[in-house]
């Protein structure tokens, strides 16, 4: 992509306006702490002490509207604390500016390497910087910092306070979450009806999984309605994929294909009656004809072989999740075929009711299990190792968060000494604006540069309108800015844009509290918010950390994961009694979050402006799909895994004893620019299908499987870069 293109994009993307579903009671909340604080300082007859002051309450309140799983009040007093010692330690250095230099760059840094913790944390880090840089430019001794800073803390305090006082739709995030993975299961269902190979995004499963980790307090107050439908969700996805592929499921064409395109259209209508009952906190409504669907016809379409079994099993589970979800009411809900015993009369198969149901039960169980013991979150003393643990392993020259936390380090040194040069007061916008709007990629760090700049033009003309009309006096000024906080915590979500406009006009009515000239408040906010921009777009230029040069790493940490997942779902199949759930389980988790790391990195990649001297983009895509495929081939067969009485498997056995070393020289041959062969897999697989003669799922699906991983091979061999290093010899082909 040119550099051209790319600003077009970024300014692009900086600019949209999303439709979002809005929260103005949450709003209302977080600006009620604001009020308080800064009706509280003006109450004591100090407007100067008010303007900086709330900015404690405003940033607890910005950081607590994140999506994070962690409880708000928690998250207001943590962003308060940070909040209060940055404010102190500032005052102590500002008045030697090269001592406030170093300490900027110092604090910068750490804010910057927050990111290597996550999302939220690198917001809170961010709002410490900036509110060192407002803060302390309010001339005070020692006393009054700690007063300062207490005054801060203060209104993280209230925040924390109101969110536990006013609680607003307690456990929402947690039922979204677990509302979206199930609307995602039924979305994926109805495309399995017109493509039995549709991929899925497993990121709603993900954001389910996390939101279902929970403190042990938390895990004894949490809904019914919380506890077992994610974990069954989770077993659905493979059951409908078993289902509608033609291979290990319903054939192409026929009566069973109109038998599995009802039972999908039906799954469909009852995930999202579930996901509809578990947002709202309401009994599950089914309607007849989805139940009648359901029910085991004793004429029709009859259902054969592995797809028997998967309608067996997703009756099962389906009933099961209308029951764990459909607690308070449970005369509502109509019972299934299944859940009547006759489940057998499918095909005339006795042990239609005992598969089925018996399923049902040890998948509930298990999701049962996983709920109340595998995902409590761990207390904030075990979580400051981890943390710890994530900086030393972001900690490295090529990290895009040491090298993002390096230069917004830099660039704040550089902005705070050129706007104390420049001829304006508050000088501090400059850092302020490249500050916020410095994100670890490229894409986003340029789209909210130019967000930023046009947001603040909008928000300084209109406030700067209303200033010279109204002439507005301290409280009528504090009213206006409450009202500005209101509309930003209410349109926080709509883009970058509108609540930069919202925090423009905030600032200009907040320090006409303290009776600044609204003339220069305007003339400097835009120049300095203009010098702040270019500075994080010059210094992303010079000092880049492009994600395009990674993606074969990244590719080759998604196939190393898929890897181990495919091979303990085959061992399992080749030897049932030493099957470890648990081990198949992780291995899949794992899994995701490589593919999530992928996609965010191919994402990125998208919006650089650099030759690709990874991967091109269309070799890039066409190798993604390739690993979702061969991630959905193993899925399938993880829903048929046998029971653990079954007889082993010496082809599944043959199969992964040669998959393991195949595996290994692959992700070494990706990261290398190497060829990929798969001729003797290939050729343990033809000698087990042919001993089979293609009779059962685990020889059907490894034959998908490889076709999975020569769809890899070709997609690699096709990038340019590839095969000219190929043709060098620069990795032998192993035989």
């Amino acid at each position: 992509m040119t550099w051209s293109r790319a600003l077009k994009d970024a300014a692009r993307s900086g600019l949209t306006i999303e439709r979002t579903k809005l929260t103005p009671l949450i709003a209302v909340r977080g600006t009620a702490g604001v009020a308080l604080v800064i009706g509280l300082c003006l109450w004591r007859g100090n407007p100067a002490l008010a303007v900086s002051s709330a900015f404690g309450a405003f940033s607890s309140g910005i950081v607590t509207f994140q999506r994070s799983m962690r409880p708000r009040p928690v998250l207001a007093l943590a962003v308060a604390g940070a909040l209060a010692v940055s404010t102190f330690l500032g005052y102590l250095a500002a008045a030697h500016v090269a001592a406030f230099v170093v300490l900027l760059a110092g604090w910068t840094l750490l804010a910057g390497m927050a990111w290597a913790i996550g999302p939220v944390s690198g917001l809170a880090g961010t709002q410490t910087v900036a509110i060192m840089l407002v803060t302390v430019t309010l001339p005070t001794s020692v006393l009054g910092a700690l007063e300062h800073a207490a005054l801060i803390f203060f209104g993280g305090l209230v925040q924390a306070t109101l969110i536990v006082v006013f609680p607003v739709r307690p456990w929402g995030i947690q039922r979204d979450a677990l509302a979206d993975a199930l609307a995602a299961e039924a979305d994926y269902a109805r495309r399995l009806r017109h493509d039995p190979v549709a991929p899925f995004d497993p990121a709603p499963l993900m954001d389910a999984r996390l939101a279902a980790t929970v403190t042990a307090r938390q895990a004894r107050r949490r809904p019914v309605q919380l506890h077992g439908p994610r974990g069954l969700a989770e077993r659905v996805r493979p059951v409908l994929a078993s289902l509608a592929d033609p291979v290990v499921g319903a054939p192409l064409e026929g009566p069973e294909r109109d038998r599995a395109r009802d039972l999908l259209a039906a799954a469909a209508t009852v995930l999202d009656a579930v996901a509809h009952a578990v947002r709202h906190a309401r009994p599950v409504r089914l309607p007849p004809e989805a139940m009648a669907t359901l029910e085991v016809p004793a004429t029709g379409p009859m259902l054969n072989g592995p797809a028997r079994r998967s309608a067996y099993r997703l009756i099962s589970l389906l009933a099961d999740a209308v029951e764990l979800t459909d607690e308070p009411v449970q005369a509502t809900r109509p019972t299934t075929e299944a859940e009547r015993g006759k489940g057998g009369r499918e095909q005339g198969s006795p042990g239609g009711r005992e598969q089925g149901s018996q399923g049902g039960r040890e998948h509930g169980s298990q999701a049962g299990r996983e709920q109340g013991s595998h995902l409590l979150r761990p207390s904030v003393p075990r979580l400051v190792p981890a943390a710890l643990r994530s900086l030393h392993r972001e900690a490295r020259w090529s990290s895009h968060i040491f090298r993002h936390a390096l230069r917004v380090a830099v660039v704040a040194a550089v902005g705070y000494l050129l706007g104390t040069a420049l001829p304006f007061g508050h000088g501090y916008w400059a850092p302020l604006a490249s500050v916020m709007v410095m994100r670890p990629d490229f894409a986003q760090t340029y789209s909210r540069g130019v967000a930023r700049f046009c947001g603040t033009l909008v928000g300084v003309a209109v406030a700067g309108t209303v200033m010279a009309l109204v002439h507005p006096g301290a409280y009528v000024s504090a009213a206006l800015a409450v009202v500005c906080v209101w509309l930003m915590y209410l349109l926080m979500r709509t883009g970058f844009s509108v609540t930069s406009a919202c925090v423009s006009a905030y600032v200009v009515f907040l320090l006409g509290i303290a009776g600044a000239g609204w003339e220069q408040t305007v003339q400097e906010r835009v120049v300095l918010t203009l010098v702040g921009g270019l500075l994080a777009m010059l210094s992303y230029a010079l000092f880049p950390a492009w994600e395009t040069p990674r993606l074969r790493d990244r590719l080759a940490d998604w196939l190393d994961a898929n890897g181990r997942y495919a091979l303990a779902v085959w061992e399992a199949c080749a030897r049932p009694a030493a099957r470890r759930p648990r081990q198949v389980r992780e291995a899949l988790l794992d899994a995701r979050a490589a593919r999530a790391a992928w996609e965010k990195s191919e994402d990125r990649a998208e919006k650089e402006p650099v030759r690709h001297r990874g991967l091109s983009p269309g070799s890039a895509k066409a190798a993604g799909t390739a690993l979702a495929t061969m991630g959905r081939v193993t899925m399938i067969l993880e829903a048929h895994l046998p029971a653990k009485d079954s007889e082993p498997s010496a082809g599944a056995a043959a199969f992964a004893a040669e998959l393991r070393p195949g595996l290994e020289r692959a992700t070494r041959a990706v990261r290398e620019r190497g060829p990929l062969n798969w001729s003797a897999l290939r050729t343990v697989w033809e000698r087990w299908d042919a001993e089979t003669g293609s009779e059962g799922v685990a020889p059907r699906a490894a034959g998908l499987l490889l076709d999975a991983l020569d769809e890899l091979a070709e997609a690699l061999s096709g990038d340019p870069e590839a095969r000219e290093e190929g043709a060098q010899g620069t990795i032998p082909r192993p035989q």
